[in-house]
């Protein structure tokens, strides 16, 4: 069996972090979504083809032609026209029927397989606000209809974008061509379809991550790390200590002094401390430091991040290549204890979070003792003067 995952899209609503890296390419639990996705596809298919467009070179270097066993082939969606359209462009390497699924979220293995005994099926899952979904309309557990980000509630079985689908769905997209808004679209023509031939919802049963918006990398990583198992690969000195699940990566030092409250995983080639405290639901990637009397708290940190002494992040996402000066505080609560809201392509969006912090991109620096709103966002490559109050987004 073939698996299509869709990669080709700029991903705007998660800038500044995809201003630099595709978002299947975003590193969640310190691996890229992409490569979860690849790996609860083990044993399930033999080939992944790979729709990509933006940044496609960046995604071809990192994966390579092969995945743990998995054939990797490579087709471009040249223009981003919809999902119908990113999945046409991969129909000519199609051999029968396959599975398809979008490249920016995160698809437990388990899904995977609840949707193979069926010809045609697809992922639901029931959400308690679906405003900001496609859903799904069913009659006895088979597609009835669908609707998108509908303003009254029709349904609460959202379109988790997992499908199993046969190659008649290449001619029903080419049939209804593009929709009013000027796209091929994917869901529109799976509905069509399932007029014809009998279309099954499956429920993810929470089996699934969307990652939509910047906050939800902090909601993804907080399920992985609870799932994760521990593992120390490098060297813990005395005093040192490790509570709960922990994982430490080779060529990692945890220094003296340092308090680790997992779950918590840590990448290859980072110092750690001494004397400071790494919370719960905190990831560090590789070639990182924590330096001494810092305090971080259900963090996404990337790559080749350093976060200089007395500084404090708390339910924020730091990119790569990123120097925090020393004594840079970043607020995760609003005074008035109201959800923090983030500005997203121009509209002002209530996170569902109570505590956010922020999104710093790669290659920023702060200077020390700047001190950042909750819900703010960081460009890349931009830089903070000392005691500088980031109360609006810095682009």
């Amino acid at each position: 069996m073939q698996a299509i995952i869709l990669a080709a899209g700029k991903s705007t609503r998660t800038y500044p972090i995809t201003l630099t890296r595709p978002k299947c390419l975003v590193k969640i639990a310190n691996k890229a979504i992409i490569q979860h996705n690849l790996e609860n596809l083990r044993g399930l298919v033999d080939e992944a083809i790979i729709v990509v467009g933006y940044m496609k070179e960046m995604i071809k270097q990192f994966l390579g032609s092969e995945f743990q066993g998995i054939k990797l082939t490579y087709v471009e969606q040249k223009e981003q026209l919809g999902t119908g359209h990113a999945l046409l462009a991969a129909e000519k390497s199609v051999k029968g029927r396959f599975m398809v699924m979008m490249g920016d979220d995160i698809y437990y293995r388990e899904s995977m397989e609840s949707l193979l005994p069926h010809r045609n099926a697809l992922l639901v899952q029931k959400v308690k606000d679906p405003s900001r979904f496609g859903v799904w309309i069913t009659k006895d557990g088979f597609v009835s209809g669908f609707a998108e980000k509908p303003k009254e509630r029709i349904s609460d079985l959202v379109n988790c974008g997992l499908y199993v689908l046969e190659p008649g769905i290449f001619g029903e997209i080419k049939r209804l061509g593009k929709s009013e808004r000027g796209e091929y679209e994917l869901n529109e023509a799976v509905n069509s379809y399932a007029k014809k031939h009998a279309v099954k919802c499956v429920d993810a049963e929470k089996r699934w991550l969307s990652v939509g918006y910047p906050w939800d990398i902090l909601n993804a990583n907080e399920r992985l790390l609870d799932e994760m198992k521990p593992e120390i690969k490098g060297t813990v000195e005395r005093n040192a200590i490790l509570k709960g699940n922990v994982s430490i990566g080779k060529g990692t030092t945890v220094m003296a002094g340092s308090y680790i409250e997992g779950p918590v995983i840590i990448g290859e080639n980072c110092r750690i401390g001494p004397n400071c405290y790494i919370r719960p639901k905190t990831s560090i990637g590789n070639n990182c430091k924590v330096g001494n009397a810092v305090e971080v708290k259900n963090c996404v940190i990337g790559d080749n991040v350093s976060i200089g002494h007395l500084s404090y992040f708390g339910d924020s996402v730091l990119c790569c290549n990123i120097n925090i000066g020393a004594g840079t505080i970043s607020a995760n609560l609003r005074h008035d204890n109201e959800n923090v809201k983030m500005l997203i392509k121009n509209d002002i969006v209530d996170s569902q979070r109570r505590k956010l912090g922020v999104v710093i991109a790669d290659g920023v620096h702060t200077g020390i003792n700047t001190c950042i709103y909750p819900g703010r966002k960081i460009w890349p490559k931009k830089h903070t003067l000392p005691a500088e109050v980031v109360s609006k987004d810095k682009i």
